[in-house]
């Protein structure tokens, strides 16, 4: 189905320019994973398995933000993927809206915690052994502090590591996506993790071909200007990896052929 849907989409694209990456490198960028521990799994070797059929000089692999939430296990994926020091190719992390979002709940702020819970982080917190209903009659402070004592310290730490942004040659990888007519340097953290319109629906050359997550697709969604590979993973079992090495744009994803 993956595959149809690509073949159908692709015949759609027109562009009157050409985006490239550096020289002797190759980027594999990884749509939202959402607590599908077994999906990483399956995508990872994949892509070793490309890098041995294609050995290339330098590989780096960047995950897109919105690891935890949704799926089963998020405190399985954080643990996996802060543990890839011995993977073929460096790894870097961008910060997604759902890392944001349980960040800002571990400090405390105020009026969010229930929300997060209603919008996936019931599941991310039942990955670390606590019930969501227990969570739900707490209140915020309550709520925060059984959290911190639930969620390792490593776990924390490493997010607070991610970026929000990664330039690879023509190409610009964000979270969510950009606020168009606003140059690179002058986004706001807000809109690269939240936006979706006037983004999505805007035809203008932002002088990159942004790749990025965030809204969930029927299979890859490749527009003139930007490429979103947020497959819905959680709910479709399809994790997409879009692969770039020079002029060569392809993809890989769990579930294809």
């Amino acid at each position: 189905m993956f595959s149809k849907l690509f073949r159908r989409m692709s015949a759609t694209v027109s562009s009157t320019r050409s985006f490239t990456g550096p020289k002797g490198k190759r980027l594999y960028a990884v749509g939202d994973v959402h607590g599908r521990l077994d999906l990483v799994d399956d995508l990872l070797g994949r892509i070793e398995d490309d890098i041995a059929d294609r050995p290339i000089e330098t590989a780096v692999i960047v995950f897109l933000g919105d690891l935890i939430d949704r799926g089963p296990d998020s405190a399985g994926v954080l643990e996996r993927l802060q543990s890839l020091q011995h993977f073929p190719a460096k790894t870097l992390f961008l910060l997604g809206n759902h890392e944001e979002f349980l960040l800002r709940v571990l400090m405390g702020e105020p009026g969010i915690a229930h929300d997060w819970l209603g919008f996936g982080g019931d599941a991310c917190a039942e990955s670390y052994g606590i019930a969501p209903s227990a969570l739900q009659a707490m209140d915020e402070r309550r709520i925060a502090e059984v959290l911190r004592a639930a969620i390792p310290v490593g776990h924390v730490a490493f997010l607070k590591t991610f970026g929000d942004t990664f330039a690879f040659g023509d190409y610009l990888l964000v979270h969510a996506g950009i606020r168009p007519g606003v140059p690179i340097e002058q986004q706001q953290p807000r809109d690269l993790r939240w936006i979706r319109q006037p983004f999505l629906s805007d035809a203008h050359d932002h002088g990159c071909m942004v790749i990025h997550g965030h809204t969930i697709s029927d299979g890859v969604d490749r527009r003139a200007n930007r490429i979103g590979i947020d497959t819905g993973a959680y709910r479709t079992g399809v994790l997409t990896a879009v692969v770039i090495e020079e002029y060569d744009l392809r993809f890989l994803a769990t579930g294809a052929q």
